[in-house]
């Protein structure tokens, strides 16, 4: 059951739409099932000689007797409020639905029950699945009503109501999820036959160029570059931006912006919010050319593995830097691989988006680090084969066990959306995967070699050495093996120190889950070899590389909205 509480300023406008036959006929039989007095609240869908303007006249006696003797009318104050079921429940009766309107209203402060001076309001059935409340928020005493946190306490005491009539329970919010799309925004996105509105469109613009860029600035230049418009606030004394605005391309026939403000797309997409973790950095800050092309790879895959032990620290402001931390890495994971996986991942990142963020302030200094080895994705390579799917195989683990720290903290909507995320992430993994174990499977070493590193594997995990050799992956295990010893790896070693980092018992492939940690090891005879070339050699300038191409690939020209 999701209620969803808005504010406006006319009475009598809002009275149209709720018994008229909607933006596209879609209202049938509007009537009211409730109001603060049934006797006195004329009903025009029921009664024929009843009009809007007798209902909204008696909705807005309190108001106007205050309009008189104050002067000017209170702002906002329609307040209005639909209650839906969720898809698949059952269709509540007419009786239900009043008893739903009541406690809602009681509970967000309209009408507090037994108190005969509450709020004038109405419930509006026009359709089977949902009711309209609507309410003018002066009391009989004038005073304005105590609507403070109305949309938490609607949602709390609809999760009450679901439980006791058997409906679906919903995820409980905690004040930090973004704004829902209007339904005139959904409107004008399914005339033009798009999935999402300007809004949603916007957000997950806005997100996914923070993950990448390193400033502010470098923030509104990219958006700019993605034709998006970008109008900065100014600070009036320090000439610094203070706050911004976003619009998309083409979202008005006349060419008119439609400004949405970083905070209204998002709360941690707000200007003091994004400053937080994007400080400004010098261009000499960015990466150089590497000589190992792996070595931001390795460097995410370390992070990420990092961050599960930090959930498990107890330090709830640092794990909460980090899964935002966490947020970007997907984002930048998606933009730096190549193939039909890149959709599941990019599936994943808007997901997580929702759960990167909760009523618990995040220490972003604590998580600057893991911040970094994102950040620098966005500037690596394409992903180079195993190694690719081995940060994925990481993520998705971490995707996981973030969706447990958030349900072990009550956070019902952002454990839902690490959950999704981590099914994205699998299915990314599984496209990726398979086609890089076949590789190995295919390039195994010989017999010999192969019965060598299954002594070294029952010497090392004597308790996990026949799962391991029983797993279809044991033969690309022997090849990465193989490979590792060639960089350098003592293979016994290698085994007994990638099996230390997380116990196996858990894990249903475990000849895969040491593959892939195995896999981002780095190359000591390559480390090696790079160390006494520079020893060598004599220092030089760098030659200045050029700033990276727009972090995000451009999306095709959005059309002209009508």
């Amino acid at each position: 059951m999701v209620p969803d509480v808005s504010t406006g300023s006319s009475t009598l406008g809002l009275i149209n739409y709720l018994f008229g036959k909607g933006r596209r006929d879609e209202h049938t039989d509007p009537h009211i099932v409730a109001a603060w007095d049934m006797a006195g609240a004329p009903d025009p869908g029921l009664d024929p000689e009843a009009t809007y303007t007798q209902l909204a006249r008696r909705l807005d006696h309190h108001v106007d007797l205050r309009t008189r003797e104050l002067g000017g009318k209170p702002p906002q104050h329609v307040w209005h409020c639909p209650v839906r079921t969720a898809p698949g429940d059952r269709y509540l009766t007419d009786a239900e639905w009043a008893e739903v309107a009541r406690r809602v209203v009681a509970a967000t402060g309209i009408a507090p029950e037994g108190d005969e001076k509450a709020c004038r309001w109405i419930a509006v059935r026009h359709a089977d699945d949902h009711i309209h409340l609507m309410a003018t928020t002066v009391r009989a005493d004038g005073r304005r009503p105590r609507t403070n946190r109305d949309g938490w306490r609607a949602q709390l005491e609809c999760r009450k109501i679901e439980a006791e009539f058997g409906l679906r329970r919903l995820k409980s919010g905690d004040l930090t999820a973004p704004r829902t799309p209007t339904g005139a925004e959904r409107a004008k996105a399914e005339r033009q036959g798009r999935e999402e509105t300007a809004r949603e469109w916007l957000r997950e613009q806005a997100y996914a160029v923070a993950a990448a860029v390193r400033s502010i600035d470098e923030y509104f230049t990219v958006l700019r570059s993605l034709g998006i418009q970008v109008r900065p606030r100014i600070g009036p004394e320090t000439g610094e931006v203070t706050g911004y605005s976003l619009a998309a391309p083409g979202d008005t026939a006349n060419g008119e912006p439609v400004w949405y403000s970083g905070s209204k797309l998002a709360p941690d997409l707000s200007c003091n919010r994004l400053c937080e973790r994007l400080p400004t950095q010098e261009l000499a800050d960015r990466p150089q050319q590497l000589a190992d092309p792996a070595e931001p790879w390795h460097r995410a895959e370390t992070a990420i593995r990092g961050a599960r032990t930090v959930l498990d620290s107890g330090d709830d402001a640092v794990a909460q830097g980090h899964l935002d931390a966490f947020g970007d890495a997907l984002h930048n994971l998606a933009l730096a691989t190549n193939g039909e996986h890149r959709a599941e991942l990019q599936a994943a990142a808007r997901a997580f988006n929702r759960a990167r963020r909760s009523a618990i302030r995040a220490d972003h200094q604590a998580a600057s680090a893991f911040r970094k080895a994102a950040k620098e994705l966005a500037y690596a390579p394409h992903g180079p084969g195993g190694l690719a799917v081995a940060l994925i195989f990481a993520a998705l683990h971490l995707a996981r066990a973030a969706a447990k720290w958030h349900e072990q903290h009550g956070h019902e909507q952002q454990a839902a959306a690490a959950e999704e995320a981590f099914r994205h992430l699998q299915a990314g993994y599984q496209q990726t995967a398979q086609p890089v174990l076949a590789d190995l499977t295919r390039r195994a070493p010989s017999a010999t070699t192969t019965n060598r590193f299954e002594q070294d594997l029952r010497a090392v995990l004597p308790d996990h050495a026949a799962r391991v050799l029983a797993d279809a992956a044991w033969p690309a295990l022997t090849t990465t093996l193989a490979r590792a010893e060639t960089a350098g790896h003592n293979p016994r070693h290698l085994l007994a120190e990638v099996a230390a980092r997380r116990e196996l018992d858990s894990a249903e492939r475990p000849a895969e889950v040491l593959n892939w940690r195995i896999t981002v090891q780095p190359n000591r005879r390559a480390q090696a070899a790079r160390s006494r070339s520079s020893r060598i050699t004599t220092p030089v300038t760098p030659t200045p590389q050029p700033t990276p191409t727009t972090v995000i690939e451009r999306p095709a020209e959005r059309g002209r909205r009508r």
